[in-house]
């Protein structure tokens, strides 16, 4: 598997575990307070490995930008979380300076 294949795998299931450390209630539930651990667990060895191929600018840069941006959205539909001006011009603020981070890792710019 690629790095960025592998980066996107962590990115999800570090926003599946995101979602499972809200359901488990302050870690009073336990099945999902063990899927959060789990899951995160998995997130971060899988990073890991993704970090033997990509640069860790570039790859946290990603990470943190579309995990934001995701467990943002993730917030919205799956939690009713309300959404309001701030929160849609930081998620495009965190989303543009991915882009521009990607940019100067490519080469882009010089």
């Amino acid at each position: 598997m690629n790095g960025y294949t592998l980066l996107g795998l962590a990115i999800v299931l570090e926003i599946f575990s995101t979602s499972m450390m809200k359901a488990s209630e302050g870690f009073t539930k336990l099945v999902p307070s063990i899927i959060f651990i789990t899951g995160m667990s998995s997130s971060f060895y899988i990073l890991s490995q993704a970090l033997t191929t990509i640069p860790l600018s570039i790859a946290y840069a990603i990470w943190s930008g579309v995990g934001t941006a995701l467990t943002a959205l993730v917030g919205i539909l799956v939690w009713k979380e309300q959404l309001n001006i701030n929160s849609v011009l930081g998620i495009a603020l965190i989303i543009i300076g991915v882009i521009l981070i990607n940019l100067k890792g490519s080469g882009a710019g010089h």
